[in-house]
Parts: C-alpha cells; structure tokens; sequence
C-alpha cells in the first residue's frame, strides 16, 4: 500500500510541477536569415 501511496504522490507532483510553466504554444516560424558577403 505504501509503494501505491508513493506512486500516486510522485505521479502527482510531476503533474503539478508541469503546470504553469510557460512558452509559446506554437511553432515559431523561422526568421528570415541575412547573408552577410565575407
């Protein structure tokens, strides 16, 4: 009982700790890339 105890504490924690955290939600296009003569 104490290791399903432990399962669901963990599993919880890291479900938590997934919220909030912050970033685009999409796929940001890419910038258009200068070329620079050398």
């Amino acid at each position: 009982m104490h290791k399903g105890l432990l399962a669901i504490l963990v599993l919880g924690s890291l479900i938590l700790a997934g919220c909030g955290q912050s970033g685009p939600l999409y796929m940001p296009k890419d910038a258009p890339q200068q070329h620079q003569p050398q």
